[in-house]
């Protein structure tokens, strides 16, 4: 019987997937998705090959909880950063912000997009995971537009752009270039959302 980590079986099982998911992030880091085997993630994480089965099927089964614990913990932290938040313009900027720490910290690279080495059945289960985060978007943007803050908009072409310009956008890694990089972000997204003269007079 392999040894239990921590002081029960449900601690045990918390922090072997944790484990796992820094093995994992690491490596993709290093090596990018396709180019590891889950007998690598075991290895990097210390933990027994077969012990890994009792946790998930498959890398691809290891990725998608990994990804589905990430999102949970960002969405989070941005509900919490937004529960005292009451202006629309300031909530965007909020969101703004946290996904510019999230793209600090949480990466899957190198190696092609993943979308193009998983299963169509996992990369649907991702885009599903996707739609916590989109969700909290469109919240915001619906309340900007109510209280005439921002243009009337079809929102199922708005989150998937304003998503895709925060993803993409490199930032600086610190400094005042990150602060005037980040700054330059959230007044783009607030035109392009239609808060024109909101953005231009903060």
């Amino acid at each position: 019987m392999p040894k239990i980590i921590g002081r029960s079986l449900h601690e045990h099982r918390e922090q072997t997937r944790t484990k796992l998911f820094g093995a994992l992030a690491e490596l993709m880091a290093e090596r990018g998705f396709d180019h590891i085997s889950l007998a690598d993630i075991a290895a990097h994480a210390g933990i027994g090959r077969t012990a890994v089965y009792n946790h998930f099927a498959d890398k691809e089964s290891l990725l998608l909880g990994y990804i589905t614990h990430e999102t949970v913990q960002f969405a989070e932290r941005l509900e919490a950063a937004l529960e005292t938040v009451e202006d629309p313009v300031e909530q965007l900027r909020t969101y703004v912000r946290q996904q510019a720490e999230l793209t600090r910290d949480f990466h899957l690279a190198p190696g092609p997009d993943l979308r193009t080495v998983l299963s169509r059945e996992t990369a649907g289960r991702l885009r599903e995971h996707a739609s916590v985060v989109e969700d909290i978007l469109r919240r915001i943007l619906a309340h900007g537009v109510r209280a005439g803050v921002f243009v009337e908009q079809d929102f199922d072409v708005t989150v998937p752009l304003v998503n895709s310009c925060l993803s993409g956008r490199g930032l600086p890694a610190d400094g005042p270039e990150r602060a005037r990089a980040i700054a330059a972000t959230e007044t783009f997204v607030l035109r392009a959302v239609g808060a024109q003269e909101r953005a231009t007079a903060a």
